[in-house]
């Protein structure tokens, strides 16, 4: 299956959820935002979410710093 996730093609073997998928590029715990298909998808939601063929993912991981 073909995802978009901030603008770079991704093929997985098999539909992920959104957490499993976060969980794949090491942001499983860290804070961040998450858009697919231009709708903000709440942090509640992610083990649930099951992304489809095409989708268009923006994610935003927030950084510390000063």
């Amino acid at each position: 299956m073909k995802l978009i996730i901030n603008g770079e093609d991704r093929t997985f073997d098999e539909a992920p959820t959104i957490e499993r998928l976060l969980e794949t590029k090491g942001l499983g715990q860290a804070p961040c935002a998450v858009e697919v298909n231009s709708k903000l998808i709440p942090k509640r939601k992610h083990a649930h979410h099951r992304l489809r063929e095409g989708d268009v993912l923006e994610i935003v991981s927030l950084v510390g710093g000063g």
